[in-house]
């Protein structure tokens, strides 16, 4: 039973980030080609492509609106499918949270470190994409730079969630549900290939109040074109206040689920 409210976490849950850390590194030059290939094809597709129909967006050429969405969008897969596909096989198929619970680790300790490396993930896909973007010319420098460390908060966010849906998911077959219902409508609808005010103010609402990766897009939109949007400080804390609830309520779905 779930019997005590307050994370039980050491540093050891240092050990499993390395863990992981170490079986990417093994596989990495199939881990790094996602994050080259994937800008270059949105760029040239997307926003050089369609980019020639559509002009510019608010006085902003479309290649370099869409660049800082692409850098949220890898940002929120990297670490959302790290932890729901990729933690539910460790945890259940290949039984790595037992053989790791059986050692000195508590199972709190475990979890975070999944999130750790969830959020590292995100940290190491958002900046390979960010070199392929500069090297286009479509963001702006220094400010740009920010959002290597900005997306270690933000893919925490999103291992945060992608747990909660792990821990509650009864089979991985189970896990294609938050990832269509949740983040592919994300993925159209938070202002990413075009601005938010071209929807119904509900749905403008929602995706302000509600939706994670529109604060993402407008953190990065803003870093990316040096210039700071009037929701950039209340995306900001948003992001932080997420983080802090999800991450407990990850850690205690995932003690009901495992501590018997």
């Amino acid at each position: 039973m779930d019997t005590y409210l307050i994370p039980r976490i050491s540093r050891l849950s240092l050990n499993v980030w390395r863990r992981n850390w170490d079986v990417f590194f093994k596989t990495y030059q199939v881990n790094f080609l996602p994050p080259f290939i994937e800008p270059v094809l949105y760029l040239l597709a997307i926003g050089f492509g369609l980019g020639m129909y559509v002009g510019e967006i608010n006085g902003i050429p479309y290649v370099n609106y869409i660049a800082p969405a692409l850098l949220a969008i890898s940002i929120m897969n990297a670490s959302f499918f790290e932890c729901t596909y990729s933690s539910y096989v460790r945890m259940y198929y290949q039984k790595t949270f037992d053989a790791m619970i059986a050692t000195p680790l508590s199972l709190d300790d475990v979890i975070t470190g999944e999130l750790l490396w969830g959020a590292t993930r995100s940290l190491i896909y958002s900046s390979v994409m960010l070199l392929v973007l500069i090297l286009f010319g479509v963001v702006d420098l220094p400010l740009s730079l920010l959002i290597i460390p900005f997306s270690f908060l933000a893919g925490l966010l999103f291992a945060c969630i992608a747990m909660c849906f792990t821990a509650i998911t009864p089979g991985i077959d189970a896990l294609n549900y938050p990832a269509f219902l949740f983040i592919t409508p994300m993925f159209l609808f938070s202002g990413t290939f075009f601005p938010l005010e071209v929807l119904p103010q509900t749905v403008q609402v929602i995706a302000v109040t509600l939706l994670p990766l529109t604060q993402l897009v407008i953190i990065t939109r803003s870093l990316t074109l040096s210039s700071l949007s009037p929701l950039f400080f209340y995306s900001l804390l948003w992001i932080i206040m997420v983080t802090a609830l999800c991450f407990i309520l990850s850690l205690r779905l995932m003690r009901r689920r495992l501590i018997v």
